[in-house]
């Protein structure tokens, strides 16, 4: 899973949604042009905080991602690793509009195998007239989808 996100994180601006303890985020950032992460829990924004200390390119956020992005811009790839929790259509609608025209979304730690009806987030990445979208088998046990944004 880390090697295909710092493929596509590759010269992108990214946003995480989720940081937990900065792993992703740090091997984002060992590609990415620029990588914002936000978590909300206070005891891995100050674990996270030592790991990506090194990084210039990482901007680490403590707080609900939604305030935290909102107004941000747009991101040439969006990794949502958090903040789905109730999974509604305004917080797709939200993070889309974090995607740039052309950009990526991707969405980790999906069960492989599982039907599209009745996934909320298989519904809306496999079937957004907005994203053409491809879920990939990265483990026996784990999926990922990747989107790009059409429009």
């Amino acid at each position: 899973m880390q090697a295909l996100l710092r493929v596509l994180a590759t010269g992108r601006g990214v946003a995480e949604l989720g940081t937990a303890y900065g792993e992703t985020a740090a091997v984002l950032a060992e590609t990415a042009r620029s990588v914002v992460t936000v978590e909300r829990d206070p005891e891995r924004v100050a674990l996270a905080r030592e790991r990506l200390a090194g990084f210039a390119n990482v901007e680490l956020l403590e707080g609900d991602v939604f305030e935290q992005l909102r107004g941000r811009g747009s991101f040439g790839l969006v990794f949502v690793d958090g903040g789905l929790r109730p999974v509604t259509e305004e917080k797709w609608d939200a993070i889309l509009a974090l995607v740039e025209p052309g950009g990526l979304l991707v969405k980790d730690d999906m069960t492989p195998g599982r039907p599209i009806d009745g996934d909320e987030v298989r519904e809306f990445l496999l079937r957004d007239p907005r994203l053409a979208a491809a879920e990939i088998l990265v483990a026996p046990e784990m999926a990922v989808i990747v989107a790009a944004r059409i429009r």
